[in-house]
């Protein structure tokens, strides 16, 4: 089919990308190249070199033959988003095209403000655009884990029977998003959710997990097709950053008690997740919410196994509680319902000795490339 990528320059967007054009799906990606420059604002660099989008679908293209159209813009900039719809008339739009940083959004008020305007508009015009251009287009949006919070209940997925006073519903499952990056999310959930309700739009809202992993099949297949890496304290994500840290002898820094457990999946399953959601459509009208990740962990337990397979490649770090620079809740219960994906067909990747292992040895390949003054978290929520 046709789909759009938006965002296909970034950690994601870029291997799904690939993953679909693999597929035999006809590709073209929208990025406006702001995470780049948010490289430079911080003084930060991804740890595996990255080649411009251009060599990178250049490449693609002289080893598989497949073209993958690129669109270098701005999804809040209506009048070039409607020109690529008429043009492309996807079947389906992945919309990865969001800042997508919690610390990034609580930095100060500026971050903040930039994270909800571009993440809740560029969304709303994605969905106007569906409905006055390609109507029948499958939203494949995605959310985040984090939408949720840690309730003392378990997550359903995206739904909840509530029973009232005698009276009983199915409601949208109650938000505590932990950031302004969060609630820029549960915003996008929301408008997503109204626009299939009165305008019969189909759409498929991926809470994702947090991301591990390098590369997937598809990026390995050459050097200039290699996918970002984040280490740092604003981008890099904990099991990354640990192991990382763990590459150059850094001692691991686990936020507080480290008991804050979040769900996992490998990029791998992301780009199959994605795969998944574009084969099986949701119905016109059908707001659906799936679950995307395969397990879950607390924040220690990941620096522990990231510790002991250091300990087994020769390399000694230490584990290292900091102050917590988030307002969260560092022990609590946390039960999430997953069922969806694998209900379709989802082979999860999980992650064992061997997934750290096989990362740790890429990181050491290229550890001079760690700024190590960033790893450290800079940003606070207070």
């Amino acid at each position: 089919m046709r789909i759009i990528v938006a965002g296909g320059d970034g950690f994601c967007g870029w291997p799904t990308a690939l993953h679909l054009s693999q597929k035999g799906h006809d590709v073209s990606i929208i990025d406006n190249m702001v995470r780049r420059k948010m490289d430079e604002e911080l003084a930060s660099n991804s740890l595996t070199p990255i080649a411009s989008l251009e060599e990178r679908v250049n490449k693609w293209q002289e080893l598989t033959g497949q073209v993958m159209r690129t669109y270098e813009g701005d999804l809040q900039d209506f009048e070039f988003l409607k020109r690529v719809l008429e043009q492309e008339q996807p079947e389906a739009f992945v919309h990865f095209a969001e800042q997508r940083s919690a610390p990034y959004s609580m930095i100060d008020r500026e971050h903040a403000v930039f994270t909800q305007v571009n993440n809740v508009v560029g969304t709303l015009n994605v969905l106007y655009g569906i409905k006055d251009i390609v109507p029948d287009c499958h939203l494949i949006k995605l959310g985040t884990m984090g939408e949720y919070g840690t309730p003392n209940i378990p997550i359903e997925e995206g739904y909840i029977e509530i029973e009232h006073k005698g009276r009983k519903d199915r409601l949208p499952f109650p938000k505590q998003p932990g950031s302004y990056y969060h609630l820029s999310k549960v915003h996008d959930s929301h408008n997503i959710m109204f626009a299939c309700r009165v305008w019969g739009i189909r759409a498929t809202d991926l809470n994702q997990g947090i991301v591990y992993g390098l590369s997937t099949k598809e990026t390995q297949l050459d050097p200039i097709l290699a996918n970002r890496l984040d280490y740092d304290s604003v981008f890099g994500t904990a099991l990354n950053r640990f192991i990382i840290q763990a590459a150059t002898e850094h001692d691991l820094t686990v936020y507080g008690t480290g008991g804050q457990i979040r769900g996992f999946l490998n990029i791998e399953d992301t780009v199959n997740c994605i795969e998944i959601a574009a084969d099986n459509p949701a119905e016109p009208g059908e707001f659906r919410v799936f679950n995307q990740f395969t397990e879950d962990f607390s924040v220690l337990e990941l620096a522990q196994m990231v510790q002991k397979i250091a300990a087994e490649e020769g390399l000694t770090v230490g584990i290292r509680h900091l102050e917590n620079p988030r307002i969260e809740k560092e022990e609590h219960f946390y039960e999430a319902v997953n069922t969806n994906l694998l209900d379709l067909g989802l082979k999860p990747h999980l992650l064992t000795d061997e997934v750290i292992r096989e990362i740790l040895k890429t990181v050491q390949v290229h550890k001079d490339r760690v700024i190590k003054e960033n790893v450290l978290p800079t940003v606070k929520w207070k």
